[in-house]
């Protein structure tokens, strides 16, 4: 799980999201390259995929990139890197913030799909807590910014990911109430389960304190770097939960330490 890819940490607005927090998940174009590097020194020429709807049981284990947020950076710079590989990503799309600036605009979305990219929802506002959201908000959250892709691909668009981290049993559900088929949270597991009708997908986050060694390590289905994630996770979730609405304050206030 990638976000956006800036040219350093003095342009980390130029892509995505503005702020300190937001720039703890954004890598330099070097840093990015270096990554792929990484990736690629332990998988297979094929070994990098996307996910398909239906999901289906793959017989070798296979990487899927994914990128959140929908920043410029997308068509800017990550495609090019994905595509000189053979690859491609899936790329979710905060639908509020379309054509807006460091944002992604309606010909760069088209553009990415025509490049054989996936295109999905990461929601339409990109809510602080979308758990805490009422069942009707959750589920507007979820068909509005899907029919709006569709509408701009003329495809259906069932793919998303979860913003923010926050992660429900009822955020799911509402996906799936709203058609989307396979949902991609930021919970580190390499088990997928179902809610209702829709795969429900965790992913390994990619932060700019993370090393290319241990994003290879994770690559590679390493159980311990998968096992430490995990663990780091369960304790995260803990503090989110104890920590309430003050869990954000303190969270920046430690950055980068809390996260990786």
């Amino acid at each position: 799980m990638f976000h956006d890819v800036v040219a350093d940490e003095d342009a980390c607005d130029e892509s995505g999201f503005p702020g300190y927090t937001a720039a703890h998940y954004k890598l330099g174009y070097r840093e990015f390259e270096a990554h792929c590097r990484a990736i690629a020194s332990v998988t297979p020429p094929d070994g990098v995929q996307l996910l398909e709807v239906p999901a289906v049981a793959l017989a070798t284990p296979v990487v899927s990139l994914t990128f959140d947020d929908g920043g410029r950076s997308a068509c800017e710079y990550v495609a090019d890197a994905l595509e000189a590989r053979g690859w491609r990503g899936h790329f979710f799309i905060t639908t509020d913030y379309i054509g807006t600036a460091a944002f992604l605009t309606p010909s760069q979305i088209r553009s990415l799909r025509a490049r054989g990219h996936r295109i999905g929802t990461h929601s339409c506002s990109h809510p602080d807590r979308i758990h805490r959201l009422s069942w009707d908000q959750l589920v507007r959250e979820w068909s509005g910014s899907a029919r709006l892709l569709s509408d701009l691909l003329d495809e259906p668009v069932n793919t998303a990911s979860v913003p923010g981290g926050y992660y429900t049993h009822r955020v799911a559900a509402a996906a799936a109430a709203a058609g989307i088929r396979l949902l991609f949270t930021s919970e580190p597991t390499t088990t997928p389960h179902l809610v209702e009708t829709c795969l429900v997908v965790g992913r390994y986050v990619i932060t700019r304190s993370a090393s290319p060694a241990a994003t290879a390590r994770l690559a590679a289905g390493r159980l311990l770097p998968q096992l430490s994630e995990a663990a780091w996770w369960t304790a995260k979730r803990m503090a989110k939960a104890l920590g309430g609405a003050h869990y954000d304050s303190l969270r920046r206030f430690l950055l980068p330490g809390i996260d990786r």
